[in-house]
């Protein structure tokens, strides 16, 4: 059987090199790509793939929000999330909202062709350097990071507003109001105890949520 793949990433030499890893799998087609979160949900809602390869961090709809969406979809789309950042709450947000798996952009292409066949025969996979911080940082309670405590939509709204992104944008973006994204907001800094968002980008760095590159 062949698995059909769409591949969602902001960056074409990010897809180029995926795409050369996976085509070299038989059993495995890269049947579309898309550069944004609007393009794979969009893709996803007409021509149904068997596995989203997504990045997390894109600009417009990004990729938590985009894979929330198309796991909502009826066509049992799993979806596979990229990230260049490996640090919790990610990877542990994308796997509760339904992602069936979590491995890192710098990752060999042996444990990418590896997460796609496990995932397309029902299982779940995360790359194992990521779960053990998942475990680790359960365990260590002396060092909670403070953006767990957030829902998995402000978390979103979270990465929006720290990659500099506007309220009224984000607001079309999800397509809710700008009054309830400022409500999302106020509401996220009471939880991380802070006043603005330059605040909030300044702890997205100190726990790493955020590299200085993407600002």
């Amino acid at each position: 059987m062949i698995v059909k793949i769409l591949l969602v990433d902001d960056h074409e030499l990010v897809r180029t090199g995926i795409r050369m890893i996976l085509e070299g799998v038989p059993s495995f087609s890269v049947v579309a790509e898309a550069k944004n979160g609007e393009e794979a949900i969009r893709y996803c809602r007409k021509t149904p793939p068997d596995i989203v390869l997504m990045d997390v961090n894109m600009p417009g709809v990004g990729g938590l929000e985009a894979s929330k969406q198309i796991i909502r979809l009826p066509e049992n789309i799993r979806v596979i999330c990229l990230s260049m950042h490996t640090e919790n709450p990610i990877p542990a947000k994308v796997m509760q909202m339904g992602a069936f798996g979590f491995i890192t952009k710098n990752a060999e292409p042996e444990e990418m062709i590896r997460a796609v066949h496990r995932v397309s025969a029902g299982q779940k996979y995360i790359s194992p350097d990521i779960a053990q911080r998942i475990a680790i940082g359960q365990l260590d309670l002396d060092d909670a990071n403070p953006f767990d405590q957030l829902s998995d939509r402000e978390l979103e709204i979270t990465m929006m507003l720290v990659k500099g992104q506007r309220v009224p944008e984000i607001a079309v973006c999800l397509n809710i109001s700008p009054k309830t994204i400022n409500t999302y907001r106020y509401r996220m800094f009471d939880k991380l105890d802070i006043s603005t968002d330059v605040e909030l980008t300044h702890l997205a760095l100190r726990y790493k949520l955020i590299s200085s590159d993407m600002l």
